[in-house]
C-alpha cells in the first residue's frame, strides 16, 4: 500500500509538472532575420480566454502595430499560430521546461527560423506605446499639390510599382498617365478611351507635397492628382455612359467572413506578396470600393463594381492563383507555387472560399472617360 501511495504521489507530481509546462500564457519574444539582414525584433503576447489560446505578436523594430492572430494552438509539445491579414504563420516545438519554442515564421515562400524564450523581467523587450492617431486634414479642405516633380522612368517597367502618402509626401513610381486618371477617377482602364498610345507606354515617377497640414483622406488625395493632371498632362475630357462587360462583387450566401480593421488611420493599404501556392492580396483599412478600383487598375481586364452593401473599413488576406488574363498578362514572379505546394484556388473561387463573397461577370452600365486633350509633362 506504502508503494502504491508513492506512485500515485509520483504520478501527480509527473502530471502537475506537465499541466505547468503546457501553460504559455504570457510574453515570448525572438529575433527574425530577413533576407534584408535587418534583425526584427518579435514580441508574442498569449492569453486565454475561455479556456481558448488567443495572440497578439508585434514587430517591435517596424513600430507599434498589433497584430492578432487568426488562429493560436498548441497540441502537444507543438505549438502553431497564423496572421492571416498578413499571410503569416508559425510552427515549434515547446521545450520539456516551457521556457522556449524552437520554430519557423513563414510569410509567403520564404520561412525564416524564429526562436522564443520567455524573458526573465529584466530582459523583457518593451512594446512601444501606438503612435498617435495622425493629424488629418480639415475634412472640407479642398488640396493641390504645392511642389511637384515628374521624371520619365525608364527602367522597363510595364505596370505602376507603387503609389503612397507617408507623412505629407506623395510618391509614384512607374506609373502611366492612364494609372493616374484610373487611380483618381476610381475607373478601369478600358473606362478611359480615346486616348494615345503613350499615355499607356510612358511611365513616370512623380514626388509632391500638399499645399495644406494634415493627412489627406482618399479623397482629398484623388482631388489632388486630378489637378495635378489638368495642370500638368493639360488633362480634359467629358464623361459618356457605355453598356460594358463588368464584375460585379456581392456577399455570397453564407455571409462575408470579413473582419473590421486593426489599423487607425485615413488611408488604406493595398498590396501584392508571395502567398502559399500563389498570390496573396493584403488589403488593411480599407473600404470594399478600396477592393473594387485596386482589383479593376491591377488585377482584372475589365470595371469591378461593389454591390456588396458592406459599410466600413475591413483588414483581409486572399490567396489565388492568377491566370494569363490577370495582371495585363505579366503575371507577378512570385505566382506559381514552389515545387511541390498545392496551387492555390483560381481568384473568384478564392474571393468565395475565404471572404465569403462573390464576383461575377456581368454587362452593366458603366461611365467612361472619353478623352479631349493631353499632352506629355513638361521636364522638371
Amino acid at each position: 500500500m506504502k508503494k502504491l501511495m508513492l506512485l500515485i504521489v509520483s504520478l501527480v507530481a509527473l502530471m502537475g509538472g506537465s499541466l505547468r509546462a503546457q501553460d504559455i500564457t504570457g510574453n515570448w519574444q525572438g529575433t527574425l532575420t530577413p533576407p534584408s539582414g535587418k534583425e526584427l525584433r518579435i514580441i508574442l503576447q498569449l492569453t486565454k480566454d475561455d479556456g481558448r489560446l488567443k495572440g497578439t505578436m508585434y514587430s517591435i523594430d517596424q513600430g507599434a502595430q498589433p497584430f492578432k492572430a487568426s488562429s493560436v494552438v498548441l497540441d502537444g509539445s507543438t505549438f502553431k499560430y497564423s496572421i492571416d491579414v498578413i499571410s503569416g504563420s508559425y510552427e515549434g516545438k515547446l521545450s520539456a521546461d516551457g521556457k522556449a519554442i524552437s520554430g519557423t515564421w513563414t510569410q509567403g515562400t520564404n520561412p525564416l527560423p524564429l526562436n522564443l524564450v520567455r524573458p526573465a523581467k529584466e530582459a523583457a523587450w518593451e512594446i512601444p506605446a501606438p503612435p498617435p492617431p495622425p493629424k488629418l486634414m480639415a475634412a472640407d479642405a479642398n488640396p493641390s499639390f504645392d511642389v511637384a516633380t515628374i521624371k520619365p522612368n525608364d527602367s522597363g517597367a510595364t505596370r505602376m510599382q507603387g503609389l503612397t502618402i507617408r507623412g505629407r509626401n506623395f510618391a509614384t513610381r512607374a506609373s502611366s498617365l492612364s494609372d493616374l486618371i484610373a487611380f483618381a477617377y476610381e475607373v478601369q482602364f478600358k473606362q478611359i478611351v480615346g486616348g494615345a498610345d503613350w499615355m499607356d507606354k510612358d511611365r513616370y515617377d512623380i514626388a509632391a507635397v500638399p499645399d495644406q497640414d494634415g493627412a489627406p483622406n482618399p479623397e482629398q488625395v484623388r482631388i489632388m492628382i486630378r489637378k495635378l493632371l489638368a495642370d500638368r498632362f493639360k488633362l480634359t475630357f467629358h464623361k459618356e455612359k457605355r453598356e460594358l462587360s463588368a464584375f460585379v462583387l456581392t456577399v455570397g450566401k453564407d455571409g462575408s467572413k470579413l473582419t473590421p480593421t486593426q489599423l487607425n488611420g485615413p488611408l488604406p493599404g493595398l498590396g501584392f506578396g508571395p502567398g502559399k501556392g500563389g498570390v496573396a492580396l493584403h488589403m488593411m483599412n480599407g473600404r470594399m470600393v478600396d477592393l473594387t478600383a485596386f482589383l479593376q487598375q491591377l488585377v482584372l481586364d475589365r470595371p469591378v463594381v461593389d454591390q456588396t452593401g458592406l459599410a466600413g473599413k475591413f483588414d483581409l488576406n486572399v490567396t489565388f492563383s492568377p491566370d494569363d488574363s490577370q495582371f495585363n498578362g505579366n503575371l507577378p514572379p512570385f505566382a506559381k507555387p514552389a515545387e511541390g505546394v498545392e496551387p492555390a484556388p483560381p481568384l473568384f473561387e478564392a474571393i468565395q472560399e475565404q471572404l465569403g463573397l462573390k464576383l461575377e461577370a456581368k454587362k452593366t452600365q458603366v461611365d467612361v472617360i472619353a478623352i479631349d486633350h493631353v499632352e506629355k509633362p513638361s521636364a522638371n
